[in-house]
């Protein structure tokens, strides 16, 4: 198995980790590492803590399902680490989200922003690089509702755009004729000179 281990590494490949989990409503954290393995296994495998790259792509990371409009910060993440080795850490703040449609349905679901560390390995470092996701729930819960607007406030709308275009071709007429004014009367002034 080591040596298996050692080849896929030298070829460049990796590991490609998906899944669902279920947590409970508290903080907590999930992390991918080489922990699980026997220490001297490890070391056998990758040559020293310094080695492990934990280089790593997010496609897709989120907690509940996902309703119109959301944007998870961390969807599309790239670290790539090149010649050093360290430890990633995900601070989470997750809020709890409730989505309501047009048709009065609700999906509760949730929101998180993100905020990103990464800690290089020293020379006297004794733990192993990882990706640590580390999250904690707020105590505020959001609501998104859809709605559709009234035909009341499309006309409010319109009134506006046409009375701003009406107001601004007014001032624009304005100085256009009092332009056209001072030339034609410097023009008269300067015949009358003459």
């Amino acid at each position: 198995m080591i040596e298996k281990v050692k080849q896929a590494i030298s070829n460049g490949e990796g590991c490609r980790v998906y899944g669902v989990l279920d947590v409970q409503r508290v903080a907590g954290n999930f992390h991918i590492s080489v922990h699980g393995l026997n220490i001297f296994v490890a070391q056998q495998i990758f040559g020293g803590a310094k080695k492990v790259n934990v280089s790593h792509v997010i496609h897709d990371l989120s907690f509940g399902p996902k309703y119109p409009g959301i944007h998870n910060p961390l969807d599309g993440t790239t670290r790539i680490l090149d010649d050093k080795s360290g430890t990633f850490k995900y601070y989470i703040k997750i809020v709890p989200t409730e989505y309501r449609y047009l048709s009065k349905e609700v999906l509760p679901t949730n929101q998180f922003s993100v905020t990103e560390y990464f800690v290089p390995m020293r020379d006297f470092d004794r733990s192993w690089p990882a990706v640590f996701f580390l999250y904690d729930l707020s105590p505020i819960t959001v609501t998104i509702r859809e709605e559709r607007r009234s035909f009341l406030h499309f006309l409010t709308r319109l009134c506006a755009v046409l009375g701003g275009t009406f107001a601004l071709t007014g001032m624009l007429d304005r100085w256009m004729y009092r332009i056209i004014e001072a030339m034609t009367k410097s023009k008269r002034q300067q015949s009358i000179s003459r």
